[in-house]
């Protein structure tokens, strides 16, 4: 509300008008008028009054229909509106409050009653503006809540996507930090692990497709526990093939006896399912394999379709060797022993010409962990 607050006085009678606005500059504020109904309207609606004395009695458009139109419009502000007149009967009271009045002063106006109920209507004024103004604000906090909320649905539907393509701490890293950082093409050590089940071709000649899916999702859902327990992103599933990366995207420290411990602790829990597929008629077993080194790693793809990828030689290393590695053994050559002989129990495999390389290649199995390990 404006100050000093600004006062439509409409009234038919000069006289009144003028006793009216004198009385009312005494006490600071500021008087506009208007002498009958229609232009009481049109000011009403041009000069935005904070508060409207209206008489009753008047020629044409009477204070009551004034009134009444007034309040019929809601698209203005609060503007309280005190009724004045001569006739002071129960009826015309009721009368003027039916039209929407909010107060009402009788003729003769006593100076002391006026002011008091000008005071009072402003003060109700300033109350609604503040209410109204509260109603605005909470209406905005609770759109940017909207807005908030949304925005974090879409974030948890982003994680809860990404998350069965990477671990939960890199899905993670990813909504937050935004994926281009992370995912942009870098070179870094990392160690990688590969999984394959024995005998899979094999099975799938004679097995029914449903029961080659069905067994694969045991298989994916045992590896798959594992591997995001131990922070590792699955670079990629090849039927029953599976290559793991340990320290990326995200860096991880002690990834390599990470991976090492998620790669015995799945053998170890592997023996359960294999017990289950032979009784099921299914023989098939684990080989797996585990090697250090530097790679190229980031997105490949086109737009629409996009993996993440290892290049280098550790994954065609690791690879290779998982070809060799016979049921329940994990293959890994000396270059990558050097970093895990202190935990674990290893025998020797000889030395083995693998594809790819032009020399052979010392490879160990990986028997379990030291003891404390």
């Amino acid at each position: 509300m404006r100050e000093p607050a600004r006062i439509l006085v409409v009234d038919d009678n000069p006289n009144n008008v003028d006793i009216l606005k004198t009385r009312l500059e005494s006490h600071g504020y500021e008087v506009i008028t208007a002498a009958d109904g229609t232009s009481g309207l049109a000011r009403a609606t041009d000069d935005a009054p904070d508060l409207i004395l209206l008489d009753v009695m008047m020629p044409g458009i009477d204070g009551l229909e004034v009134c009444r139109r007034l309040k019929a419009d809601r698209s203005g502000p609060f503007t309280p509106i005190i009724m004045i007149t001569a006739r002071s009967e129960a009826k015309d009271v009721i009368a003027g409050l039916e039209a929407g009045a909010d107060e009402y002063l009788a003729k003769p106006v006593d100076h002391a009653a006026l002011v008091a109920r000008v005071a009072s209507m402003l003060r109700i004024k300033k109350l609604q503006e503040t209410v109204e103004r509260q109603r605005a604000e909470i209406a905005r906090w609770n759109e940017q809540l909207r807005h908030k909320v949304d925005d974090q649905v879409a974030e948890l539907d982003r994680l809860g996507r990404l998350k069965g393509f990477f671990s939960p701490q890199l899905a993670e890293a990813i909504v937050s930090a935004g994926a281009d950082e992370l995912l942009r093409p870098h070179r870094r050590e990392v160690t990688v692990v590969y999984l394959d089940l024995r005998g899979f071709t094999t099975f799938t000649e004679s097995a029914e497709p449903e029961e080659v899916m069905a067994l694969l999702a045991q298989y994916h859902a045992l590896a798959g526990k594992l591997i995001t327990h131990r922070q590792g992103t699955i670079e990629h599933f090849a039927g029953d093939g599976i290559m793991v990366l340990f320290n990326d995207p995200l860096p991880l420290p002690d990834a390599t006896h990470e991976a090492l411990r998620m790669v015995v602790a799945l053998r170890e829990q592997f023996a359960a399912l294999r017990a289950e597929w032979r009784r099921r008629g299914y023989d098939l077993d684990l080989g797996s394999a585990l090697a250090v080194g530097y790679a190229t790693l980031g997105t490949v793809g086109f737009e629409g379709r996009r993996d993440y990828a290892v290049i280098g030689t550790v994954a065609n290393l690791v690879a290779r060797l998982c070809a060799e590695a016979k049921g329940g053994q994990i293959l890994t050559d000396r270059r990558s022993l050097a970093r895990i002989e202190d935990v674990s129990l290893v025998e020797p495999v000889g030395m083995l010409t693998l594809k790819g390389f032009a020399r052979p290649v010392d490879v160990f199995n990986i028997v379990g962990l030291r003891e404390g390990a």
